[in-house]
């Protein structure tokens, strides 16, 4: 029995990982991060962020909204101080970027593709907390009172010209993370296949919000977060399995993945990998004991290998 699948020329032992921003590796000191398919880590930028004004957490019915921002310090720093803390992780590291432009993407894209122990780059085109300025005047536009300069996810034209920025300038696979917030996703992904992208992580959370009612003000410091959790999985079912039945690159499936069940049902709807979120902050052993489940799953049902199971939804 083989959990081994193919993203790109990324080879990943197994489909689990945990998403970009929720698993650190201060988690290694609870679990052994090495059991995972691969590590994602927490999305960068060109230059330093500082994110969003608190509270930029809150939790929800079923989820939580994050409104970090993107809080980072930049390439330079990823490179010279966050890359060396991660030596002892053994499996394929996956950077995640963000930018405000396809010039930053290209960049960004470029430096990390020529550092060494980077195998793929996931290019983050749906954060809702950090909208694309196309002007790239801004590196954090303001998203409150209803001022919003859309998402690059959000727009075809957008996501081709960043994805085929990133192409361009990296030879490593190039994973787009894409936002469930649109009409149409698959619009979208056919645009980042025909881009170059060698696979597209779906979904992203959506944008949303919580009141408080006492002080007749929304709870977030941004007004506006991103909401994850085990309350959008139908939706990122339902989105996974339109995308499957219309691009040929490979899926990441994520939203709302909790236990093995979940993970299951994902790669039932066309899900080549799946990534764990917000089961993260709950359990740190989530995606380890998704791991075990699935291969007890396989063995149960007599399945000798996990692309058996991609899209073999029945009808």
């Amino acid at each position: 029995m083989t959990l081994e699948v193919r993203i790109g020329k990324l080879r990943l032992k197994n489909p689990v990982m945990a998403a970009s921003g929720t698993f650190g590796p201060e988690y290694g000191e609870l679990v052994d991060i090495n059991k995972l398919g691969a590590y994602i880590a927490k999305t960068i930028t060109l230059n330093e962020r500082v994110g969003n004004p608190p509270p930029r957490v809150v939790d929800t019915p079923s989820g939580m909204l994050n409104a970090i921002g993107l809080e980072n310090k930049g390439l330079d720093d990823f490179v010279k101080n966050k890359l060396p803390k991660l030596k002892n992780i053994k499996i394929p590291i996956i950077a995640s970027i963000a930018g405000v432009n396809a010039a930053e993407f290209g960049k960004l894209a470029k430096v990390l593709s020529r550092t060494e122990r980077i195998a793929a780059i996931e290019i983050n085109l749906s954060c809702p907390n950090a909208p694309y300025s196309p002007r790239g005047r801004r590196a954090c536009p303001n998203v409150q009172h209803g001022k919003r300069d859309f998402l690059i996810a959000q727009n075809e034209s957008a996501t081709r010209q960043i994805v085929e920025a990133a192409r361009k300038a990296a030879s490593l696979t190039i994973i787009a993370k894409l936002s469930p917030n649109v009409t149409d996703i698959t619009r979208i992904a056919k645009a980042a296949e025909e881009a170059g992208a060698d696979a597209v992580s779906l979904i992203n959370t959506f944008i949303g919000m919580a009141v408080d009612i006492e002080t007749k003000r929304p709870v977030l410091g941004n007004v506006t977060g991103g909401l994850s959790g085990p309350a959008i999985k139908p939706i990122a079912l339902r989105m996974v399995r339109e995308t499957y039945e219309k691009v040929k690159i490979p899926i990441i499936g994520i939203g709302g993945i909790m236990d093995y069940k979940d993970a299951v049902e994902f790669i039932l709807c066309g899900a080549s990998a799946i990534q764990v979120g917000t089961a993260n902050f709950v359990n740190p052993r989530a995606s380890i004991e998704i791991i075990e489940g699935v291969k007890k799953y396989m063995a149960k049902h007599k399945i000798s290998g996990i692309k058996e199971l991609t899209g073999a939804l029945r009808k």
